[in-house]
């Protein structure tokens, strides 16, 4: 075990579960607690069907006082003195007391309420049939009342394996809060869903469009802005030739009418990272300082400079340098508002071991004395994702050949400045390029992996998918369901795929309705493109394939997911240095299943963690969430994420209860979305959500449970500083001794492909790679038989 509590404590802020797709109407009018008054004496100092429970270092008294709502009886639970932990009366947890529930249901519960401090909560415990009692979620703060007041609020969806649940109100701050008259109902089932108002087709698999207007750019970095226009960066676009010429670009899309316009760009920032920090604007970190060699020696180089842009004035405006180069790094936002990078190349094109920390307070990046370091190579962009306690779980996806020594998989505690190895990885080195997504809601913690390949070795890319619970005490991934296949285009036309042939370069999208949408990919190392499109549903493991985008999306692709419910996707860069400039938008079957809620109004757009926020909404809604907006590039987005928002409902007016843990919605412009009964999303309004924790660390537990807590993989603790990690020339896949700088023959072929220059020059022309000049006199790959200095001529294929 840790050696402190404050994994338990943090994890605790967090707030509840999914609130899945049933319509808000009357409920069954059975009551389903027992005692729900406390009239009832029992057979100890509580009432029947009450028990005494919490934990931790207070003074506390249990009260059955006659100052009640109705009847003769209240439950007072008061602290007198606090040094950490909670006390709560909760429904005894036994067959005779415990409400039973069903699977798949939602219930609404309710009690009356008075309290003197503004600590307290509704904390829900569950039985799994084959775990027994555990925490669930907290659903609810109360506010602050002297007069008796009600609190209600709907649970998530239970669980499978899920029998009976037990509830009550946590108190966690001195002060006491007296409850009465307790009700749990079970919601109606929801109204049969409407009729489909497309074709049967879209109403049950969605439809792609290519749009008119091509993208002008070769983006491969797609930020979606609060203000609902898309930032596409490309830089030099992988083109030497613009490199060399110093042409530079971005352009912003707007959905709104279609058009795009071109941003100026300082400097190269192909195979930047980016992320959105807390005002809005993005963070653009390091970029291309300079393409491979002719001859292959020199490998690509990561500069040091910073930009961000501001989505106002769509400008891009310099900040100070970070302390190392960093083509293609990890960028994740933390629960205060600074951002982590680590891993990608230096200006000398070896690996960065340094860590970057950008200061949200001093809006600079922090020289390295004042960062944390364990000096350890990360590769390039590392899948790092916030865990709802500050630390950061390195999912294992990652770009280009092997991953990380060890289990792919890692749990880095900054604070500690520790890495502790996560098992259960299923092929580990072959997951690059493949797609990580933190799953909805992020309450659950619960991390999707799919797919990947291999650019050194080149394999046919994988089906594989894991999923790994960071809420368990030991976590480690347990393998999901293999992807759908689709067909691979190997240049003579679209064939079914086979055996385990997936896809690495997919990309993962998180929709409103909870489930996930996966969509392009190639087999091979920026070659034969897969055409499959599914849908990942989080609580049935399941993925249901889908219409498919028509167009490839493999290297450099982009998905996200735009305000109103749509789908963008962009890009696709072949190894023979091509570019896709068209742009398809997939649109959900969710939006085929009849009239779309609207948010008629919300109360106050600027949001804090802790707040009670009110929305309108113009028929019932079952969910709102928050979903944090995209960006992605080369399938990494370690930032997306889909929060819920309990709600508690009075017609029209929906008040939605906002987490108080900034670790589980870091601070920034979010996507809000309200839900239907059938799953169909309003239009998101854009709601900007900040300011520091609700509650205190040592204050915030209203339960204790174990999260991440009891880690028994190996334990790595900060190495000897070192200046960087050697990385070979060749880390893209790409043997530049053929070609420009923006073609990739790759050094190993797939392996369908014989070791002759006869296949070889045959899988090149398929591939539409053309003439090829051989850079130097070496001719590795025996593409230059005739020894005439281009690759793949009528007198090499003469020869044997």
């Amino acid at each position: 075990m840790r050696s402190s509590r404050r994994t338990a404590v943090l994890a605790a802020l967090g707030l509840a579960g999914g609130l899945l797709l049933t319509t808000p109407q009357p409920a069954s009018a059975a009551n389903l607690i027992k005692n729900p008054g406390f009239e009832t004496a029992g057979t100890g100092d509580l009432p029947y069907c009450w028990q005494k429970s919490g934990w931790g270092d207070n003074d506390f008294t249990f009260t059955t006082t006659a100052d009640a709502h109705s009847g003769g009886k209240a439950m007072k639970v008061e602290l007198t003195r606090r040094a950490d932990g909670d006390r709560k009366a909760l429904i005894t947890e036994s067959a005779d007391c415990a409400p039973v529930v069903a699977a798949g249901k939602q219930y609404d519960l309710s009690l009356w309420y008075r309290t003197t401090t503004p600590d307290a909560n509704i904390t829900l415990f569950r039985h799994d049939t084959t775990a027994g009692w555990q925490y669930w979620t907290d659903l609810k703060t109360l506010e602050m009342a002297a007069d008796w007041t009600r609190a209600t609020v709907r649970t998530p969806e239970v669980p499978a394996g899920t029998d009976r649940i037990s509830w009550g109100v946590s108190v966690y701050g001195t002060g006491s809060a007296t409850t009465d008259d307790y009700t749990m109902e079970q919601v109606a089932d929801p109204v049969p869903p409407p009729q489909c108002t497309g074709t049967a087709e879209q109403c049950a698999n969605g439809r792609w469009d290519v749009l008119p207007a091509q993208n002008p750019v070769r983006s491969m970095h797609s930020v979606v802005l609060h203000n609902g226009r898309v930032l596409l960066i490309a830089g030099s676009g992988n083109d030497p030739e613009k490199f060399e010429a110093g042409t530079f670009t971005s352009a912003v899309y707007d959905p709104a009418n279609g058009t795009y316009k071109i941003i100026p760009t300082p400097k190269d920032m192909f195979c930047a990272g980016h992320v959105q920090l807390q005002d809005g604007r993005v963070l653009v970190m390091s970029g291309n300082k300079g393409y491979p060699s002719a001859d292959g020696k020199i490998g690509y180089q990561g500069y040091k400079d910073s930009y961000v842009f501001d989505p106002g004035t769509e400008t891009y405006t310099k900040t100070n340098d970070m302390n190392d180069g960093h083509w293609y790094p990890s960028a994740t936002i933390l629960g205060n508002g600074d951002v982590l990078s680590f891993g990608g190349l230096k200006e000398d094109s070896t690996g960065s071991v340094t860590a970057d920390r950008w200061s949200q307070a001093e809006q600079r990046w922090l020289p390295t004395w004042q960062v944390k370091q364990t000096w350890s190579y990360w590769g390039l962009y590392p899948s790092m994702i916030l865990m709802q306690d500050g630390r950061l779980f390195y999912s294992g996806s990652h770009v280009f050949g092997n991953n990380i020594p060890g289990t792919g998989a890692a749990i880095y505690d900054y604070d500690a400045n520790t890495i502790t190895q996560v098992p259960g990885l299923q092929k580990k080195d072959e997951r690059d390029q493949s797609a990580s997504v933190l799953l909805p809601p992020a309450q659950e913690q619960r991390v999707l992996t799919i797919g990947g390949g291999n650019i050194d070795s080149n394999p046919d890319a994988n089906r594989l998918t894991d999923v790994i619970d960071l809420k368990q005490p030991n976590p480690q991934y347990v393998a999901g369901p293999p992807l759908p296949q689709g067909t691979v285009d190997f240049g003579n036309g679209k064939v079914a795929q086979t055996g385990d042939q997936g896809k690495m370069y997919a990309s993962a999208v998180l929709l409103p309705d909870g489930k996930v949408l996966e969509t392009g990919g190639a087999l091979h190392n920026r070659a034969d493109p897969v055409f499959e499109t599914s849908l990942y549903d989080p609580p049935t493991n399941t993925f249901d394939p889908v219409a498919v985008d028509p167009e490839a999306r493999g290297y450099h692709s982009s998905a996200f997911l735009l305000p109103d419910g749509r789908v963008m996707a962009t890009g696709d860069n072949p190894g023979n240095g091509s570019w896709n400039h068209n742009v398809s938008v997939y649109t959900p079957p969710y939006l085929f299943k009849g009239p779309r809620p609207t948010i008629t109004s919300v109360i106050d757009t600027e949001w804090t963690y802790g707040d009670t926020q009110r929305i309108t909404v113009d028929r019932p809604i079952a969910k709102a969430e928050l979903i944090r907006p995209a960006a992605v590039t080369h399938s990494s987005d370690p930032n997306q994420r889909f929060v819920d928002l309990p709600l508690s409902v009075d017609g029209d007016n929906v008040d939605l209860n906002v987490t108080s843990n900034p670790n589980l919605a870091p601070p920034g412009w979010y996507m809000l979305f309200a839900v239907d009964a059938n799953g169909v999303p309003s239009v998101a309004k854009w709601v900007h959500l900040q300011g520091p924790a609700a509650l205190k660390a040592t204050d915030a537990a209203a339960h204790i449970h174990s999260f991440a807590d009891d880690l028994q993989g190996t334990v790595q603790r900060p190495g000897k500083k070192r200046a960087s990690q050697p990385v070979g020339p060749a880390v893209s896949g790409c043997d530049r001794h053929y070609g420009s700088a923006n073609v990739c023959v790759p050094t190993a072929f797939p392996p369908q492909v014989k070791e002759t220059a006869t296949a070889r020059c045959g899988w090149l022309g398929q591939n539409d790679y053309g003439r090829l000049k051989v850079n130097g006199a070496d001719d590795p790959l025996g593409l230059d038989p005739d020894r005439d200095g281009v690759a793949c001529g009528k007198g090499d294929l003469t020869r044997r």
